[in-house]
């Protein structure tokens, strides 16, 4: 019986380039997992709890390497070790993202506001740090139109921590819930974490509590991309006037 040497080769070769395909993609994957994991990660904005620091619709970079790592660092937290490994501590007015303490899964994205050890209170809307106010200038009273819906009309204060970082804050209605609390103290090896929109924000004043070191994913670094939503997916042809060009590459303050 005779043998096709042909159509061996070619079968042997259309194996080999699949077999190399294959290799390929998972190589692709495991390298895309790995500076995931260790380097720099995606997430997006899907609240205005941060605004005007940060609007619904943003896209931004993540870095994991900032804080050292912990079991929050890998995909679905598995408990593989306790604390952090290379552990760098977290900066007062940093932008970072970290597990919500009671369920040890939600992503929330907050700024740091107070140490281990420190008393944090909110005083008629005035921020303290350590029984010292916060340094707070009015921006923008409200009445000046910004040409961006998400903040367009409300109120802008800016900060400045004890340590010279200084950002935006969006205090829309005097006197609200988180806008006079009690004395908070500051548990070591905890953070007291809160959002720029002092009105419309989960933080640490209410529901989430002190975040352990632990918890911390990364520090929020760069936008690489924006859109407002007033395009759907499919809507190619509207994808240019949704896209947020301003805010692309933008760091994150």
């Amino acid at each position: 019986m005779a043998v096709n040497v042909n159509d061996e080769t070619t079968t042997t070769e259309r194996s080999g380039g699949l077999s190399d395909n294959l290799k390929t993609i998972l190589y692709a994957l495991l390298i895309a997992l790995l500076i995931r994991i260790f380097l720099f990660q995606p997430f997006n904005i899907p609240s205005g709890s941060m605004k005007p620091s940060l609007l619904v619709g943003d896209y931004l970079f993540v870095s994991k390497f900032e804080y050292g790592f912990s079991r929050h660092s890998f995909p679905f937290s598995p408990p593989l070790f306790d604390g952090r490994l290379f552990a760098s501590l977290p900066k007062r007015g940093d932008v970072a993202v970290f597990k919500l303490p009671r369920d040890g899964r939600t992503d929330y994205i907050k700024r740091v506001i107070g140490l281990p050890g420190d008393r944090i209170q909110v005083t008629n809307s005035v921020l303290y740090i350590n029984g010292e106010p916060v340094e707070r200038q009015l921006v923008r009273g409200g009445l000046s139109p910004t040409g961006d819906s998400e903040i367009d009309g409300e109120p802008i204060y800016r900060e400045t921590l004890p340590n010279g970082v200084s950002y935006l804050t969006v205090d829309k209605t005097p006197n609200g819930r988180g806008d006079n609390t009690d004395v908070f103290i500051v548990p070591p090896g905890h953070y007291f974490m809160m959002g720029d929109n002092r009105d419309n924000s989960t933080d640490s004043r209410f529901d989430v509590g002190y975040v352990p070191l632990e918890n911390f994913v990364g520090e929020a670094k760069f936008l690489f991309f924006s859109t407002d939503y007033s395009a759907r997916w499919w809507e190619i042809w509207k994808w240019p006037m949704a896209t947020r060009w301003n805010r692309i590459f933008l760091t994150v303050d």
